[in-house]
């Protein structure tokens, strides 16, 4: 039953009138019964992370997909768009430290009534030696409690701004579904061969004994000193270079300089022998060596900082680390080492401190000779965790890979030719994907030394002296799954046999977030958990996301599916552009100039912050001043432009079955119908922004113009006429509220409210067939009707009048098609200019050539 229309229509409330209707209705909801694949329509929406609060920049990008999704369903698609919380890894576990002021220790036993030391702290001056330790899974349950309370927060601000995602298809990250998911895709990796281990570099904390996530990182200024070291050249000569780490020495693999180097090009391929060590090292190109730093030539170890770890992998070195989990120099030396002198000079390194090693390692150099003058002084940015004191350094652990085509040319054919067959919006982002695919030099690093994340479903058996075995691990199988080896034992063993000889340990790293990630398709599309339901959405339809994780979620959701599948996980991606501040930079957390959505959303209204989110096109960037928000006041005075256009439309009276005869109604019309042509168009394009124009800049020209024209006939013209007007306003009334339905879904629904029963956003998408066509000439009067209106319109402020003085006479000129088609509005021109005689005059272009005004202002 239709509702009835308010005196004073407004946006306010709307939100949560609507809101609520939507749920209790269901009207977004997945229609399973009738999905077929033929006319689904399903999304791949990315999961946001659950961990403090949305930004301005997810309510821009996560609009565009809505308008998608909302236009899919009017055309009578089944439109499968859940929404996922991207609740593990880094972010997560952070927030969680930080609030409660804990930190996860996993030798530590199991609390069950554990209470935080507070809540609701920022940690920002909180060292994590200060936080409280508690085991693993007590740190994991204050993880979920705290991210589901995110996830409320979160749903409410989705549901304000009035996204249509059907909320029974939720799911999470951590959760079993996600876990089973996760681990069955990482078993099938390793039983095809795909995951793998191997021993790699990884930034380290020696304090805290923990890997650091790029996350994680700082820059801190600190004292450092060059050291000037000659490498011996076969003919004798050297090769001097510059290092501020002189103790990294005995882990030197190579020597690089830039492949323009006139300097060094000679050398390329040819090999020195290290100082005081005696061990033969390549020479060789790289163009991250600098020229204009220190001598122009560096030495690689394994591993000084995160540059020598990009040599390392790109020229495929080998691996000599002698640094220790404790910061120290391990006892071994490295197998290159032989001459006794070397072995000597090593023994004088081994256990001590960076610092110390690096004293050590000058004074050997000193009396070696191969020091080159004394250290200069320098300051220099160094990485460290964030809450650490010390310096990081690079150690080797064992870590678990995916191949991704980096060592498999074949595999990286097939990623790059999905690449070609995904369409993409915008189509100049196709190339960052396959400048990645192209550029791709190591395998994909899955394994992660965090707690909070999905457990990577591994045991290694004990020998006999209770040393793990890893090369012979063991995976769980899909019947266990899922599973935490950290507290579940190995199949084959029980849990007594746990750490000790002949019996088993359990593999304590986690997957990264997003290795889960990649699998959204397969967790939104109950891969191996509903067949029927995978079946119908897989591959999606859509994939919308950021373009500034093409290469890492992008690509590696197509990785998982080309691996798992075979195919494309989509047909479409679309990438959104970046929020600016201002002064066009990006608008990010760590930056400090990010805008939350919630004061905007409350002070203006969803409708209007939709309307500035949609204005823009994907791939481009949009620039936002919450001081002054110029395209979100645009888009409200629309909203409610909508509103009093619908109430002055329904007050004319009902149209029943009238028919559309006047000549200036069907010439609007006959406009509408190629606004729907281009609007329909435009969004089958996945271009928004311009369905949006095009339907924008008529409805107002609509308002401004045809109803001005009309309303005289339409409140109280003679029968026929007046019945024109009346079919054509609401023909017209019900064709915008369909084409912005999927900007402003509040204002559409509560103007469509008025008149109709059910929702617009499950109504049918208008069709130009269904607008009254239009013989030939007609469609340009209302363009020409209201150019003799404005004419009308500027005589009278010329004449310093008021709109509504009545007019004697008045003469309209143009050309004669011109004059011919305007006397099909003359009726209307004259009533709105209150002209009591309207004629017309032939001349070489539109213009009110002679008007007498009742009332002459005076000279």
């Amino acid at each position: 039953m239709s509702a009835a229309i308010p005196d004073k229509p407004a946006l306010e409330g709307l939100e949560s009138k609507w809101g609520a209707a939507w749920e209790a209705d269901g009207t977004h909801r997945f229609d399973r019964e009738r999905a077929t694949r033929d006319n689904i329509y399903s999304i791949d929406t990315p999961p946001p992370t659950a961990s403090g609060s949305l930004h301005i920049g997810h309510v821009f990008s996560y609009t565009h997909t809505d308008v998608i999704a909302r236009f899919q369903r009017m055309r009578g698609r089944s439109v499968f768009y859940p929404m996922g919380w991207d609740d593990n890894g880094l972010p997560t576990e952070r927030r969680v430290q930080n609030y409660y002021g804990v930190r996860c220790d996993p030798s530590l036993p199991y609390e069950a009534d554990f209470t935080p030391p507070f809540e609701g702290g920022d940690g920002k001056s909180t060292k994590a030696a200060d936080q409280k330790p508690v085991s693993r899974r007590n740190f994991i349950e204050l993880c979920e409690q705290l991210t589901h309370e995110d996830e409320v927060q979160f749903e409410k601000l989705w549901r304000d701004l009035g996204l249509s995602v059907d909320w029974t298809q939720t799911y999470r990250t951590i959760g079993d579904e996600a876990l089973f998911t996760s681990q069955l895709a990482f078993i099938r990796n390793v039983e095809r061969g795909e995951a793998y281990q191997a021993m790699a570099p990884t930034l380290w904390d020696v304090t805290f004994r923990t890997a650091v996530a790029q996350a994680e990182l700082e820059d801190r200024e600190q004292p450092a000193a060059y050291h000037r070291v000659a490498f011996h050249k076969p003919d004798g000569g050297t090769i001097e270079i510059e290092t501020t780490r002189p103790e990294l020495l005995p882990a030197c693999v190579a020597l690089v300089a830039h492949p323009d180097d006139e300097r060094y090009k000679p050398y390329f391929g040819t090999t020195v022998t290290t100082p005081v060590f005696g061990v033969e090292v390549p020479v060789l190109a790289h163009h991250l060596a600098q020229k204009d730093k220190g001598s122009g030539i560096a030495m690689i170890c394994t591993f000084g900082d995160v540059t020598d770890v990009v040599w390392w992998r790109e020229l495929d070195l080998p691996n000599r680390a002698i640094m220790g989990f404790d910061g120290r120099i391990i006892a071994d030396a490295p197998d290159v080492i032989t001459s006794e002198a070397g072995l000597a000079a090593y023994a004088e390194l081994a256990g001590k401190t960076v610092f110390s090693a690096k004293q050590a390692m000058v004074d050997l150099l000193r009396a070696s000779g191969e020091l080159i003058g004394e250290p200069k002084k320098i300051t220099h940015p160094v990485k460290f965790f964030e809450k650490g004191d010390k310096p990081l350094e690079v150690v080797s652990t064992r870590q678990w890979y995916i191949s991704n085509g980096a060592r498999d040319e074949a595999l990286r054919a097939k990623l790059l030719e999905s690449g070609r067959e995904l369409a993409w919006h915008p189509d100049f982002m196709r190339v960052r994907y396959e400048n990645w695919v192209g550029g791709l030099t190591g395998d994909w690093l899955i394994s992660r030394q965090r707690f909070f994340g999905v457990p990577i479903p591994v045991w290694y058996p004990l020998d006999a002296d209770g040393n793990p075995v890893f090369d012979q691990p063991i995976v769980a199988t899909q019947d266990l799954l899922p599973v935490d080896p950290s507290s579940d034992a190995a199949p084959g063993y029980d849990e007594a046999q746990r750490g000790r000889a002949g019996g088993f340990v359990g593999e304590h790293d986690v997957m990264d977030t997003w290795a889960t990630s990649s699998l959204t398709p397969q967790l939104a599309g109950g891969w191996e958990r509903d067949p029927e339901l995978f079946e119908l959405v897989f591959p999606f339809s859509l994939r919308p996301q950021g373009q500034d994780i093409i290469r890492t979620w992008l690509f590696s959701t197509m990785l998982r599916a080309e691996l798992e599948h075979g195919e494309r996980p989509w047909n479409h991606t679309t990438l959104s552009g970046f929020i600016v501040d201002p002064d066009r930079k990006k608008m990010s957390k760590s930056k400090g100039n990010v805008v939350t959505p919630a004061d905007i959303l409350e002070t203006h209204g969803s409708d209007a912050v939709r309307y500035w989110a949609a204005s823009s096109r994907l791939g481009t960037d949009a620039a936002f001043d919450p001081q002054n928000p110029t395209q979100i006041k645009i888009g409200r005075r629309l909203a409610i432009k909508l509103l009093n256009a619908a109430k002055f439309i329904h007050g004319a009276g009902s149209a029943g079955d009238s028919a559309v005869t006047n000549a200036v109604d069907l010439s609007m019309l006959a406009s509408l119908s190629e606004v729907v042509h281009q609007a329909t168009i435009a969004l089958d394009n996945y271009d928004h922004a311009r369905a949006l124009e095009v339907t924008e800049a008529f409805f107002w020209t609509f308002c401004d113009d045809y109803l001005e024209l009309v309303k005289e006939r339409a409140y109280g013209g003679a029968d026929a006429e007046k019945e024109s007007a009346v079919a054509a306003l609401h023909t017209a009334l019900s064709v915008f509220l369909r084409l912005f339905a999927p900007f402003v879904p509040f204002a559409t629904e509560e103007a469509w409210s008025w008149s109709n029963d059910g929702s617009v956003h499950v109504a049918a998408w208008p069709n130009e067939i269904e607008i009254p066509g239009a013989e030939d000439g007609v469609t340009a009067v209302l363009d020409l009707a209201s150019r003799a209106l404005t004419a009308i319109r500027r005589a009278k402020t010329d004449a310093k009048v008021s709109q509504r003085t009545p007019v004697i006479s008045a003469v309209i000129a143009g050309t004669g098609e011109q004059v011919a088609l305007l006397r099909q509005a003359a009726s209307d021109l004259a009533a709105v200019g209150r002209i009591a005689v309207l004629d017309f005059a032939e001349a070489d272009e539109l213009a009110v050539t002679d008007i007498v005004l009742e009332t002459v202002p005076e000279s």
